[in-house]
Order: C-alpha cells, then sequence, then structure tokens
C-alpha cells in the first residue's frame, strides 16, 4: 500500500451504525451546555462572593489541566478544547459549598477526569458522571465541610448556615417556614436562589431557563427532568409529611437540594443514560425514588448524587431490558 493511500485512509473516521447526518459536534454541544450554566454560576458568585468565583476557577482549571496530562501521557489527541473537562470542573463546583477550602475542589476535579472519565477510556465511555463522583469522594472525604453552608439571612434566628432540606429534617417543616416567614416566602427563596446550599443549588429559575434551553435544542430528553422531578414531587407528597399521607409538601422538595440541577444537567448526561426513550424515562423515575428513599430515610438530607450514580451502574440493563424488538421480530 502506497504511502498516499495510507494517509487517505488516515483521514476516514470509522465507527459504528447509525450514521446521522448534522451539523452538531461534541464541541458545540459540551460549549452549549457550559453556557447554559453560566447565568446560574455568575449568580452563585453573586450570592456567595469572590470566593465562589476561586473555587469554580480551581475546579475547572483542576479538570481540564488533568485530562491535558492524561492525555498527553497516553499520546492521545489533546481534547480539552471540546468543553467536556470545561463542564465536568463547573458541574462540580455546582455541586460543592463556596466554602470548602482549596484543596478539596483540586481533589475532587482530578478523581472525576483521571478516575471517573479516563480509567473508563475517556468521553463515550464512562459509567458515571464524572463530576458526580468526584462530589462522592469529596463527601466521603471531608463531610463536614461538605456540608458546611454559606449562612443565610433568616427571620426568626438572625442567620442560618443549614440548607433547606437539612432544617426540614433535623428540626422540622414548621421549623422550616418559620425561618423564612411564610410558606410564600420559602417558595420565593427557592425559586429565585436567596438561600443556603451548594453553588448551583440555589436558584431554581435559572437552571430551569438553561435546561428548557437544552431541551428546545434537542440537546436532553425532555422526559428526564420531568419524570424525575415529577417523581420526587408526588413521593414527597404522599410520604414525606409528618400529618399522614398526602400531607408533604412537593413544590419544597421539587425546589430544593440540587434536584433541579441533577434532573436537567446530569441525569441527562448523554454518556450515561440508557439510549431509548423508554429507557430513559425508567431511569429519571428510579433517580427520583432514589432521591426520595435518601430524604426521607437516609442519613443525609439530600439524595440526587448517590440516585443518580446507583441509576448509572443499572444503565446497561435498562437498555438491555427495554430495547426496541427487531422489525418483525417477537418478544
Amino acid at each position: 500500500m502506497s504511502a498516499e493511500a495510507k494517509m487517505e485512509i488516515g483521514q476516514l473516521t470509522v465507527s459504528a451504525s447509525p450514521h446521522i447526518r448534522c451539523d452538531e459536534s461534541i464541541s458545540k454541544i459540551m460549549w452549549t451546555v457550559n453556557a447554559t450554566l453560566a447565568p446560574a454560576a455568575l449568580f452563585s458568585v453573586y450570592r456567595f462572593g469572590v470566593k465562589a468565583l476561586v473555587t469554580m476557577l480551581i475546579c475547572i482549571a483542576a479538570a481540564v489541566v488533568t485530562e491535558y496530562l492524561i492525555q498527553k501521557w497516553q499520546n492521545k489527541p489533546v481534547t480539552v478544547n471540546d468543553g467536556s473537562a470545561f463542564l465536568t470542573g463547573l458541574l462540580l463546583a455546582m455541586n460543592i459549598p463556596s466554602t470548602v477550602p482549596w484543596y478539596m475542589p483540586l481533589f475532587g476535579s482530578v478523581v472525576a477526569i483521571a478516575v471517573a472519565k479516563h480509567t473508563m477510556g475517556g468521553l463515550g465511555y464512562n459509567i458515571f458522571n464524572p463530576a458526580l463522583v468526584g462530589r462522592a469522594v469529596l463527601l466521603a472525604s471531608w463531610p463536614v465541610a461538605m456540608t458546611t453552608w454559606p449562612e443565610m439571612a433568616s427571620k426568626v434566628d438572625g442567620v442560618t448556615s443549614a440548607t433547606p432540606l437539612g432544617i426540614l429534617k433535623l428540626q422540622g417543616y414548621e421549623k422550616l417556614v418559620a425561618v423564612f416567614g411564610d410558606k410564600m416566602e420559602m417558595y420565593k427563596s427557592l425559586f429565585i436562589g436567596t438561600r443556603s446550599g451548594s453553588m448551583g443549588e440555589t436558584s431554581a429559575l435559572l437552571l430551569i431557563i438553561g435546561g428548557a434551553y437544552l431541551i428546545y435544542r434537542g440537546y436532553i430528553n425532555w422526559r428526564v427532568p420531568v419524570f424525575m422531578i415529577g417523581t420526587v414531587g408526588v413521593l414527597t407528597w404522599a410520604f414525606g409529611g409528618h400529618a399522614g399521607l398526602f400531607s408533604g409538601d412537593p413544590v419544597l422538595n421539587m425546589m430544593s437540594g440540587g434536584l433541579i440541577l441533577g434532573a436537567f444537567y446530569m441525569a441527562t448526561d448523554m454518556v450515561t443514560i440508557p439510549i431509548t426513550s423508554n429507557g430513559q424515562v425508567a431511569f429519571a423515575v428510579g433517580a427520583g425514588c432514589l432521591t426520595v428513599l435518601i430524604r426521607l430515610l437516609g442519613g443525609y438530607p439530600e439524595g440526587v448524587c448517590y440516585a443518580i450514580l446507583l441509576m448509572n451502574s443499572v444503565t446497561p440493563l435498562i437498555d438491555r431490558w427495554l430495547k426496541p424488538a427487531k422489525f418483525g421480530a417477537r418478544r
């Protein structure tokens, strides 16, 4: 074979079917997702100050540099410009408090990229969402720092550093409403983002706007956030109250914690969720059920991170059980 022929073959990209001709690319999708997260990220900087910006930059820089070094070490094409490592770092930053010391976001980003992503083979091969793996490792390693939140104004005690779900779990619903003043003020704070929490948990409004744009562009399946958030709302309404069945507050539970961020930006990760639409609905309902199970019966007031990671582990089984029948074949 001539050198010219070898060069031409080297320029071809061979991949498995189906092949879809479109103008989308990994880089375009990743940078679009990053752009839709930018308003919520900037709002967290406005809310929590320069410390939040520094933590965010450490997460992003550590993720990008780790990916660059691993790909250079493995003699692979460097793909840090595609935005995927940037997105992993940004998502990890949105999942941690702004008060953590500098070495924690650095360590979490290295784990997310080096362990969760590149030990699996890199982008497209990872089983678990890398940012959530980084958060889970940080939570297991530094539980106090990961559950210490910036203080927020309170109507009764001056300030509180607990999240709404933390107050709900430890002190009850009436105490939580009293902290905000009344129920409508609580809903307003949750929707706009004037409450304690991780950097990406605060503003439901900005996250929903960003997620809606991704749905409009066809980058995520609307069924995933709708079914996951809806499942949490129905189950917490039915079982989350102390006055018996159907006495819980579904609005509070749907807008609290990392549910909005997780449902729109991490449960929809195209690499770690099932392929089919029915499979993605099963994934979302399962993640919603696990989130409620952890919130109501577990030790942590929040459960989105572990719920999505557990459902990531059964994605291959969901794909096997819910794969469409071949044309003309019987199940």
